[in-house]
């Protein structure tokens, strides 16, 4: 079931940065897929608790999911891709989906030509040619929403899960908030989620400059799985060695600083081989922050309220941060970006250089503010 849930998020989210850019629109749309998010909790959480079975509840989510990627396929504009990116809200899988792609692009369903060749064509070429590299390309939408279709039914065969009769509490992770008092966890809280706004630079800009950078386009969602290889390796192999050695809040200053060292080979290098070989310090980086993180909120958090409060860092950088993050790698793009000539050029050199100094800012301030939990179950 998380082979499928992963597969068909990843098959789309990873290419959505270049197939937004093709179409001269902004990134900042995808903030309806992370408002969603931050949402979804509370109203999917109700139906699941108190009126429907969660597998009929999943299945039905996943096939009408699926049916709307489908549709997004064929949707180019603005308004449309918001509202549909809103409804659609969804590691192994993950890195199969990256595969897949590119398999399909490169053998299957192959570009007519480089995006960049599309300039070298006279005006009556250029149209037909953009509309035949966005039908191949519309494709990171329709492959996951069959694959969410089949997820669907799939879910129907899930053991049978009734709805409680009495629910839970939708506000039940506001116990957690008490925990902000403690200035140790006040502080995490507020550096984790200056990192999670900086992660979409990783999975929006990153594609599209590699793109720029002159790698073929159906190479680019392989490229960016080596990441996601080397997260379950250091998941399965390193973290456990490792993070008695160094502790809680080394091994989140260290993930954060092997994100401003992606970061700053991005801007600084503008040699493509040069980006793909730092891309697995994100996979590194994700398992010592986020996986870390989460254990140290079970470290810190009272036994009643744990659910609560990973409910609660979940929602500040998955949901509030991420959805934040949109907007400010928008921003941050328009403002490197020349428009006095055409097509537009964007400084990456620049560009990257701001969450290469922000996460090296966040990799800092654990050292400096964060304090090791007294607690060992962390590392049990």
């Amino acid at each position: 079931m998380m082979f499928l849930q992963f597969m068909v998020w990843s098959a789309w989210f990873l290419n959505i940065g270049p197939y937004l850019n093709h179409l001269n629109l902004d990134t900042s749309l995808t903030s309806a897929f992370f408002f969603a998010c931050l949402i979804s909790p509370f109203i999917g959480g109700q139906i699941a608790d108190r009126y429907m079975p969660t597998q009929i509840f999943m299945g039905i989510s996943h096939i009408v999911g699926g049916i709307l990627l489908i549709i997004l396929a064929n949707v180019t504009g603005a308004a449309g891709i918001w509202w549909l990116l809103f409804r659609v809200w969804g590691t192994i899988g993950w890195i199969i989906a990256g595969l897949l792609m590119t398999y399909w692009w490169k053998y299957l369903k192959p570009y007519p030509m480089n995006w960049s060749d599309l300039a070298t064509l006279n005006e009556a070429a250029r149209s037909a040619a953009r509309t035949s590299y966005l039908n191949v390309e519309s494709w990171l939408f329709i492959m996951p929403g069959i694959i969410s279709i089949i997820y669907g039914f799939f879910c129907f065969a899930l053991p049978h899960t009734p709805p409680s009769k009495e629910g839970s509490n939708p506000w039940a992770f506001l116990d957690a908030l008490k925990m902000l008092k403690d200035k140790n966890f006040m502080m995490f809280m507020i550096i984790s989620f200056v990192v999670s706004t900086q992660l979409n630079f990783f999975f929006f800009s990153i594609p599209i400059f590699l793109e720029y950078l002159g790698l073929n386009r159906a190479n680019i969602p392989m490229t960016q799985v080596t990441a996601q290889i080397t997260e379950m390796l250091t998941l399965f192999l390193f973290l456990k060695w490792v993070l008695p050695k160094l502790g809680i809040r080394m091994c989140m200053a260290v993930a954060a600083f092997a994100w401003a060292s992606l970061y700053a080979a991005a801007g600084l290098g503008g040699i493509w081989w040069l980006v793909v070989a730092a891309l697995p310090l994100h996979g590194f980086a994700y398992v010592f922050f986020f996986v870390v993180g989460q254990m140290y909120v079970d470290t810190a958090a009272p036994t009643q309220i744990r659910a609560s409060a990973q409910s609660l860092i979940t929602m500040v950088t998955i949901g509030l941060g991420m959805y934040c993050s949109s907007y400010w790698v928008s921003w941050v793009t328009d403002w490197f970006t020349n428009t006095a000539v055409t097509p537009a050029v964007v400084n990456y050199h620049s560009l990257f250089l701001v969450p290469c100094i922000l996460m090296f800012i966040c990799s800092v301030a654990f050292i400096v503010f964060f304090q090791e939990p007294k607690s060992e179950t962390a590392q049990e």
